[in-house]
């Protein structure tokens, strides 16, 4: 599966959220998203909290960030809830702060994540994990959430070939999914999908899968992001796993 480097695509990928955002009046950033409770300011804000985090990994300040960005947002339940605290705490920001907000945490990743060897290991929220998948993660949550801005403002957006660095993650982080509900695969899995042009994103193990699921990559991506649901898909697969993985399949913590 050839791919652009994940350092292109998560630059990419930061370019279309901005040029969306760059357009934006007072109440375009007002326009509530696809995220519940979230308006499209929310989301940035969010974004922009999350790269700075990643930023922090990134120079082996992982714990100093998140103590920083969660100053005085009270103890949280799980990520999700510490999320909606976080982005409650800075929602007051004018949208010219925002705007600038979002803008350095991206130039600030980009320099950081350039700055580290793509292997070295660094913390996350997860545990640790290489600077690559950082960035692709960083990718992950950055197209999804472009999408739920997109959507809230009624804008179509093209699928790009950068997806396939998502559909990867999805893939390789199918043993943290599964621990994280409590349940253990029974064994190796293929993903045999196809890209938004037709080209191919096969995934497979090294040792025979015994689990492969089939069908439209970018489908894949929205449902391992949350904002599909695997019956309302193409996608289909065969083996023991085939059902539990299109249920846990995800790219964030």
């Amino acid at each position: 599966m050839a791919e652009m480097d994940v350092s292109e695509a998560l630059a990419e990928q930061q370019d279309e959220l901005s040029e969306i955002l760059s357009g934006l009046d007072d109440q375009g950033w007002r326009t509530p998203s696809r995220c519940e409770g979230w308006t499209v300011a929310d989301v940035v804000i969010h974004l922009a909290q999350t790269n700075e985090m990643a930023v922090g990994s990134a120079r082996v300040r992982f714990a100093d960030a998140l103590a920083e960005l969660t100053a005085g947002v009270g103890p949280a339940a799980d990520v999700d809830e510490g999320a909606d605290l976080m982005v409650a705490r800075d929602r007051g920001l004018s949208t010219a702060a925002v705007r600038e907000r979002w803008a350095a945490s991206t130039s600030a990743l980009r320099a950081a994540l350039d700055a580290v060897d793509p292997s070295t290991r660094v913390a996350w929220v997860a545990g640790e994990l290489s600077a690559r998948t950082l960035a692709t993660t960083r990718l992950a949550e950055t197209w999804i959430h472009t999408g739920d801005v997109a959507e809230g403002l009624g804008i179509a957006l093209t699928p790009g070939d950068r997806l396939a660095h998502v559909a990867r993650l999805a893939w390789r982080t199918l043993p943290y999914a599964f621990a994280r509900a409590g349940r253990e695969l029974a064994g190796p899995v293929a993903f045999e999908l196809e890209g938004p042009r037709g080209q191919r994103w096969d995934l497979r193990p090294e040792a025979a899968p015994v689990t492969i699921i089939r069908g439209d990559g970018v489908e894949l991506c929205l449902v391992a992001a949350r904002r599909l649901e695997p019956s309302d898909t193409s996608l289909a697969g065969e083996g023991p796993d085939a059902a539990a993985v299109l249920e846990l399949v995800r790219t964030y913590a």
